[in-house]
């Protein structure tokens, strides 16, 4: 499913590192590396000359990420809890993606990933508003999430963390028929939606500068 999400998503992801100016030689940690479609697109960018430190509570997500950045010698799998992050250096760029929604305490883990952070680094935040997505007019749940939606608590919760507000903005996925958007609602809710029209939650995307 990560894969298919990433496909969806991949826009405001390359949108983010676009607008930091990401490039050859930066140090990121990707918190909640999942599968590690985010860590390979990072490493991508940063080269051989960059690092990228794929952090993941799951042992089996830490050999998934491994398995799939095979490639990229400079990608770095780390087993830790977002709320325990702690890096053998400070990096350019703290991300994480559909992470926030699951933690206990979102704010203790912006706090860590700024942390990680050296002065005048980056952390960029990817969250959904669950509820503002519509599928055939009615409202999405995802009665597992525990903030299902912190997506609209992003900017103020950087701040409260102590990070500079750089830029905030939504983008939502939308469909109609079969397509990665119904097939990406199918693997997350085991719902069809056939030929309803589909708004994917906004997917909200803070920038902040660390201190």
């Amino acid at each position: 499913m990560d894969t298919l999400r990433d496909d969806v998503y991949r826009r405001p992801l390359a949108t983010a590192l676009d607008r930091l100016g990401v490039a050859r030689g930066w140090r990121v940690v990707d918190v909640g590396a999942g599968q590690g479609d985010v860590a390979v697109a990072l490493a991508e960018v940063v080269g051989h000359e960059g690092r990228v430190y794929a952090v993941d509570s799951d042992p089996l997500a830490r050999d998934e990420t491994a398995s799939a950045a095979a490639a990229h010698s400079q990608v770095v799998t780390i087993t830790q809890t977002a709320e325990d992050l702690l890096l053998p250096e400070a990096v350019d760029l703290a991300f994480c993606r559909f992470l926030l929604l699951h933690v206990v305490d979102p704010c203790a883990v912006v706090a860590r990933m700024a942390a990680a952070v050296r002065p005048g680094g980056w952390i960029v935040l990817q969250e959904p508003i669950t509820s503002a997505g519509r599928v055939g007019g009615a409202p999405l749940s995802m009665p597992d999430a525990r903030h299902a939606d912190v997506g609209a608590l992003l900017p103020a919760l950087v701040r409260t963390c102590g990070v500079d507000l750089v830029d905030a903005w939504a983008e939502a996925p939308a469909g109609a028929g079969p397509g990665p958007v119904a097939s990406y609602l199918t693997s997350l809710t085991g719902v069809d939606p056939c030929e309803d029209p589909v708004v994917l939650p906004p997917l909200v995307t803070v920038l902040g500068r660390c201190r």
